[in-house]
């Protein structure tokens, strides 16, 4: 089983829409939706939920109304302002609570209890194109990096237990912890990126995280014919950093009428649809018996 993630520097390069072509193509395969802040694959793949899971990372503040005194010793404590007073009753905001526990350590009475806090669930769901494992991010939820693990953690799990051939992972933008998460220890990163200076920069930053994590990368120019000049600079930075450039995928209004269908372009055709297929071909020399 090969695990390929597709990543991006920054948001909005086109990386969902490219994975959920690549599932189309991809035959047998388990997918993964690693974007836990702001999943989106599930608008192209339309699943249908079979298993829900909450997701329970650090903890929060509540006052045991019951066992308050009114002493008031936890107001001053707390540095993010979680707690007011009113009519007499002590009470904590969960939006502003930061689970430092600080409150709890102060309370005379022992009235803070310090439960877990629910950040999301863990979702499995089936697509026309193979199981989906993803999952959703409560408003103000933390530790996103966590559930990423999680998230992947079922995915290959699944992987093995189907025995498929392709583990395919929609990663989270940019460089940080999430990202890190969804790339460590896979088979290649796809890099999707796009021809403008922000998209160049980003481009860098991410593969040079692929380096110092050891996971060969591959890159991907969305949109090219935009600034033919800029990709072929991508593409030069690409190679410097031993990351072989893969596909060059044309502006085409049918990725637009995809998304607003809420298909993957693949299955409507058109030129950015024929370079995806071209660009699925170029992939399946990724863990071969070079080990490249």
């Amino acid at each position: 089983m090969r695990e390929l993630v597709v990543l991006s520097g920054k948001g909005g390069t086109g990386k969902t829409s490219v994975l959920g072509s690549l599932a189309a193509l991809a035959g047998r395969a388990v997918l993964a939706d690693c974007d836990v802040d702001a999943a989106d694959l599930h608008l192209l793949l339309r699943p249908e939920i079979r298993t829900r899971e909450p997701f329970f990372a650090g903890h929060e503040a509540v006052i045991r109304h019951t066992a308050c005194t009114g002493c008031g010793d936890c107001v001053p404590v707390c540095r993010s302002g979680a707690i007011t007073a009113g009519n007499g009753t002590f009470t904590v905001e969960p939006l502003l609570c930061e689970g430092c526990g600080l409150c709890v350590r102060v309370c005379r009475d022992g009235a803070i209890a310090f439960p877990s806090r629910r950040c999301g669930e863990l979702l499995g769901s089936d697509t026309r194109f193979g199981p989906l494992v993803h999952a959703r991010l409560e408003p103000g939820g933390e530790s996103s990096g966590k559930l990423v693990a999680q998230v992947r953690r079922e995915a290959r799990r699944l992987a093995a237990e189907l025995g498929v051939d392709w583990l395919l992972v929609d990663g989270p933008p940019g460089i940080g912890c999430p990202v890190i998460a969804s790339l460590s220890e896979a088979t290649a990163v796809l890099v999707v990126t796009e021809p403008t200076p922000s998209g160049l920069h980003d481009l860098e930053r991410v593969l040079e995280l692929c380096h110092h994590f050891g996971v060969p990368a591959r890159v991907c120019v969305n949109k090219w014919d935009l600034h033919p000049a800029l990709t072929a600079e991508l593409e030069a930075l690409a190679c410097s950093r031993q990351a072989a450039p893969v596909g060059r995928i044309p502006y085409d209004l049918a990725v637009t009428a995809a998304q607003v269908q809420g298909r993957p372009v693949i299955e409507l055709g058109g030129p950015a649809a024929e370079e995806i297929t071209r660009l699925w071909e170029r992939l399946q020399t990724i863990g071969g018996a070079s080990g490249s």
